[in-house]
C-alpha cells in the first residue's frame, strides 16, 4: 500500500471509526442512559411529520406522556405550528440536523454552523427557548463533533432501538421489541417520520398503532415516561464523561 493511501485509511480511520467505537460501543462522550429509579425516555427521530406526528401528540396528551422529538431543521421551518404544539403540550424538542444527512461526510465546522446552530435557531424563533439536546442522524458523529458540539449541546444517542422505520419483522413484533429492553433509565429511540433513505413511508403509523400497547404494559410494569432532559437531571448518567473527552 502507498504512502498516500495509508493516509487516507488513517485519516479516515481517526475521523469517523474511533469515534464510532468512542460512542456507539463504548458510550464515552454521549449520554445513552439515566440511572433512574422506574423512568424511561421516550425519544423521535426524523420529524415532525404533518401525517404521523399529530397522531403521535394525540396519543402522549391521551396518555400523559412528555417525550423528547430530535427534530430535523427543515422540517421545523416547514411545519412550524407542530413545532410550537410540541413545546406548547411539554415536551423536549432536540436537533437532529438540518436535514438528515450523516456526520461522517461534512466538516465540523460545516454540522456546527449548518446543521446544528441553524437547527438551533429556527426552533428558538418558533418556540422562544433554544435547545441544548443533539442527536445525530443514525447515531453517527466524526472525531471533530466530540470536540466541538459537546462545548454547547448535550449528545445523546439511545441505549434501546425499536428498530421501527421497516417492514414489521415476523419473528418479532415492534411491541416485544422495545418491552424486551425496558429497564430503569432506558432512552428508547424511535421515529415519527418515515421520508428518510432506507425507512418505509407507513412505517411510523405501525409503530404508533404499537406504542399504546408498549405504554400500556410499561405502566403495568411500573415504569414512568420522562423527557429526556428530566431522566438526565438524576447524578450519574450513565456513560456521558462531565470533565472533558477522555479517549486514552
Amino acid at each position: 500500500m502507498s504512502i498516500l493511501l495509508k493516509l487516507i485509511a488513517m485519516s479516515v480511520l481517526i475521523y469517523m471509526f474511533i469515534p464510532f467505537v468512542i460512542t456507539r460501543i463504548w458510550g464515552v462522550g454521549v449520554a445513552v442512559q439515566g440511572r433512574t429509579s422506574r423512568q424511561i425516555a421516550l425519544t423521535f427521530d426524523d420529524g415532525p411529520d404533518p401525517l404521523y406526528t399529530p397522531k403521535l401528540l394525540d396519543l402522549l396528551k391521551q396518555k400523559g406522556i412528555k417525550a423528547t422529538f430530535f427534530v430535523l431543521g427543515s422540517k421545523a421551518e416547514r411545519y412550524p405550528e407542530l413545532i410550537k404544539r410540541m413545546y406548547l403540550e411539554g415536551h423536549q424538542i432536540g436537533i437532529h440536523n438540518h436535514t438528515h444527512l450523516p456526520n461522517w461526510f461534512m466538516s465540523p465546522r460545516h454540522i456546527r454552523d449548518r446543521h446544528v446552530h441553524r437547527t438551533a435557531r429556527i426552533i428558538e424563533a418558533i418556540t422562544g427557548e433554544r435547545p441544548t439536546f443533539y442527536r445525530p442522524p443514525w447515531g453517527i458523529l466524526n472525531i471533530g463533533d466530540l470536540f466541538t458540539l459537546r462545548k454547547t449541546y448535550r449528545i445523546v444517542l439511545w441505549s434501546a432501538m425499536g428498530r421501527d422505520w421497516g417492514k414489521e419483522q415476523k419473528s418479532k413484533p415492534l411491541k416485544e421489541r422495545i418491552i424486551n429492553r425496558l429497564e430503569p433509565g432506558a432512552i428508547i429511540v424511535l421515529h415519527d417520520s418515515g421520508d428518510t433513505f432506507g425507512a418505509m413511508t407507513d412505517a411510523p403509523g405501525r409503530m404508533i398503532a404499537s406504542l399504546e400497547e408498549v405504554l400500556e404494559d410499561a405502566r403495568i410494569q411500573g415504569y414512568a415516561c420522562v423527557r429526556t432532559d428530566e431522566l438526565l437531571q438524576q447524578d450519574g448518567a450513565r456513560s456521558e464523561l462531565s470533565d472533558g473527552l477522555k479517549v486514552g
